[in-house]
C-alpha cells in the first residue's frame, strides 16, 4: 500500500533550496572569474542556476502536490478494494439465501433431495413405486439395402402436439435412410433415430427425448402403393393408465401404467410385430406422506415446497413396504462459514482503513489517508451498522446475541460456542439479523453500494483529485514554457556579457603591453629610452 511521507515537501524544498544555492555559488564564481580575465563565463551553467533559483520552489511544489495527490488516489483504490470484497463476502448474508438454507437428507437409494429457499424443516415419507421412463420403440429386422416405400410416400411422427414429416422414396426409404431423415428434421418433435443391425437384419430403433406418458411416439404414413413395407410401421402410441391416489402400486398395476400400442402387427405375418416397445412412455409415481404424485419427470420440484427430488430407477419398490424417510433441517454449516467469513472480511476491511489512517509521532512516514473525511465517514458508518445490529420499532437485537462482539480497535470476534448454539436453537433471531430487508449484511451491502456507485462519497473524492492533477499538469507545463523563455532570455543577455567581458580583457591586455602595468614598463615607455 502506498504511504506518504509527512515530511516530504519539506525535505524537497530544502533539498531544493541547498541545490540551487550551490549552483548559484558556481555562477558568482564564473562571472568573477570572468570578469578578472582568468577565463570566460561558464555561460551554460550560470543561466542554468538562475533559471533553477527561479523556478526550483514551484516545481518542487507542484511536483509534491501531484505525488501526494496519486497516493492518496491509491489509497482510495485500496479502500474500494476492499469495500468491494466484503461486499461479494455478503451476499449470500444480505440477499436471505444463507438463512433460509436447508439441508435434505435420505435415508436410502436411488432417490436423492435438495432443499432451498421456501423449504420448511420436517421429516417425511417417501415410498416410489416407479420412476418416469421414455419411450423406446424398436421395429422388426430389415435387409439394410431394402427400400421400404416403392415411391412418393410420407411418414409423420408425432409426440403430443409437435410433429415432423418427412418425404421418402425409393432412394432414402431404407432404414439408415429414414433414420437420417428424422434425426436431420428442423421441427423434429423430440425423437431420436438409430440404427441397430442384428441377427435378423437392420432395425430401426425410435428414443423419445422426453419421459412421461404424455410423450408417446405415434407415426403416420401415407404411401400410395398399399404393398410397401412402410405402411407397416405406422403406429399409434397411447398414454397407458395412471397411478391416482393410491398408496403403493402393484406389479399388476405398473404393468397398467404403460403406454400401449395399436396397430404394430404386420398384415403379412401377423405373428411377428412390426414395432416392439423396448421401454414404455410412463410418468413417475410416489407417494409423500401417503399422497400419491405423478410427475412426468424425475426431477420433481413440485410435490413439496423448495424441495427438489431425483428420482433414479434403483429406488423403484414395487411392495410398497419399503419408505424412505426425506428429512429436512437448517444447513447451520453454511450459515456458520458465510457468518465467519464475513468477520473475516469485515476485519480485513478494518485493517486496510487502519493503515490508511496510521499516525505516529515518531513515525516520518503517515498513512496518505489519515484526517480524510471521506474515509472518517465509511469507517463511521459501517461501525455503527454493525455496533448497533438491527432495529424493529422499539427493539434492537444485536450481533453479540449470536456471539459476533465488537472490539476497542473496531474490529469483530466470534465466541464459536455461542454461534453454534444461536445457530442450532434460536433461528429466529439469526434470521432476524441478516434478514435479507433490514439485516446487518443489508445494511452494510446498501451502505458499500452508495460509496461505490459512480456518484458515491470515493468517486466524487477521486474525481476532484482528478482534477486538481489535471490543474497541476496545467501549471507544469506553463512553468515549463516560461523555463524555456526565460533560459533563451538568460543566454543572449550573458553570451553578451561574456563578449564583452572577453573584449575589455583584450584591451586591457593591449594597453597593459602598450603602457605597462604595476611591475613593468609598457613598450611607449622602453621607446622613449
Amino acid at each position: 500500500m502506498s504511504t506518504v511521507s509527512g515530511t516530504s515537501n519539506s525535505n524537497l524544498a530544502a533539498a531544493t533550496t541547498a541545490a540551487t544555492n550551490t549552483a548559484l555559488q558556481q555562477a558568482a564564481q564564473s562571472i568573477i572569474s570572468g570578469s578578472t580575465g582568468n577565463s570566460s563565463m561558464d555561460v551554460s551553467s550560470l543561466v542554468t542556476a538562475l533559471v533553477n533559483s527561479k523556478i526550483a520552489g514551484q516545481a518542487a511544489s507542484l511536483a509534491a502536490q501531484q505525488q501526494l495527490d496519486n497516493t492518496q488516489i491509491s489509497a482510495y483504490g485500496t479502500l474500494s478494494a476492499a469495500l468491494s470484497a466484503l461486499q461479494a463476502g455478503l451476499t449470500s448474508l444480505s440477499n436471505g439465501t444463507t438463512v433460509n438454507a436447508f439441508t435434505a437428507t435420505m435415508s436410502g437409494t436411488g432417490i436423492t433431495a435438495s432443499a432451498a429457499s421456501g423449504a420448511v424443516a420436517g421429516t417425511y415419507s417417501i415410498d416410489v413405486a416407479q420412476v418416469a421412463t421414455a419411450q423406446v420403440l424398436t421395429s422388426r429386422g430389415y435387409s439394410a439395402t431394402q427400400a421400404l416405400a416403392s415411391g412418393p410416400a410420407t411418414m409423420t411422427l408425432s409426440i403430443g402436439s409437435a410433429s415432423t414429416t418427412i418425404s421418402l422414396d425409393g432412394s432414402n426409404s431404407t432404414v439408415s435412410g429414414i433414420a437420417a431423415a428424422i434425426n436431420s428434421a428442423s421441427n423434429n418433435p423430440g425423437v431420436t433415430a438409430t440404427v441397430v443391425n442384428g441377427t435378423d437384419g437392420a432395425h430401426l430403433v425410435l428414443h423419445a427425448n422426453a419421459t412421461g406418458s404424455q410423450n408417446a411416439i405415434s407415426i403416420q404414413v401415407s404411401d400410395s402403393n398399399s404393398g410397401d413395407a412402410l405402411n407397416g410401421l405406422a403406429v399409434t402410441g397411447n398414454a397407458g393408465t395412471s397411478l391416482n391416489g393410491t398408496s403403493s402400486a402393484s406389479s399388476a398395476q405398473l404393468a397398467a401404467n404403460q403406454s400401449t400400442l395399436s396397430n404394430v402387427q404386420s398384415s403379412g405375418s401377423p405373428a411377428t410385430p412390426n414395432w416392439t416397445q423396448t421401454t414404455a412412455a410412463q410418468d413417475a409415481y410416489f407417494t409423500l406422506d401417503g399422497t400419491g404424485v405423478t410427475s412426468a419427470t424425475n426431477s420433481v420440484t413440485s410435490a413439496l415446497a423448495g424441495v427438489t427430488l431425483s428420482l433414479s430407477a434403483a429406488s423403484v419398490d414395487t411392495t410398497g413396504k419399503s419408505p424412505q424417510t426425506l428429512t429436512i433441517a437448517q444447513d447451520t454449516t453454511s450459515q456458520s462459514n458465510a457468518i465467519n467469513q464475513f468477520v473475516t472480511l469485515y476485519n480485513t476491511l478494518v485493517t486496510t482503513m487502519s493503515t490508511l489512517t496510521a499516525f505516529s509521532s515518531t513515525a516520518t512516514s503517515q498513512g496518505p489517508l489519515l484526517g480524510d473525511s471521506t474515509l472518517d465517514l465509511v469507517q463511521n458508518q459501517l461501525a455503527s451498522i454493525v455496533a448497533t445490529g438491527v432495529k424493529n420499532g422499539n427493539t434492537t437485537t444485536s450481533l453479540a446475541t449470536i456471539g459476533v462482539t465488537l472490539n476497542a480497535d473496531g474490529s469483530l470476534s466470534v465466541d464459536s460456542t455461542t454461534l453454534s448454539s444461536a445457530l442450532q436453537n434460536n433461528q429466529a433471531t439469526v434470521a432476524k439479523l441478516f434478514s435479507s430487508t433490514n439485516g446487518v449484511a443489508a445494511q452494510l451491502n446498501t451502505n458499500i453500494a452508495g460509496y461505490l456507485s459512480s456518484n458515491g462519497v470515493i468517486q466524487t473524492r477521486t474525481n476532484a483529485i482528478n482534477s486538481d492533477l489535471t490543474n497541476l499538469s496545467t501549471q507544469k507545463t506553463a512553468l515549463s514554457t516560461y523555463q524555456s523563455q526565460l533560459t533563451s532570455m538568460y543566454n543572449a543577455q550573458f553570451t553578451a556579457l561574456n563578449t564583452l567581458m572577453a573584449t575589455m580583457n583584450n584591451n586591457q591586455q593591449y594597453l597593459t603591453q602598450l603602457f605597462g602595468g604595476q611591475n613593468s614598463a609598457g613598450a611607449m615607455a622602453t621607446n622613449s629610452k
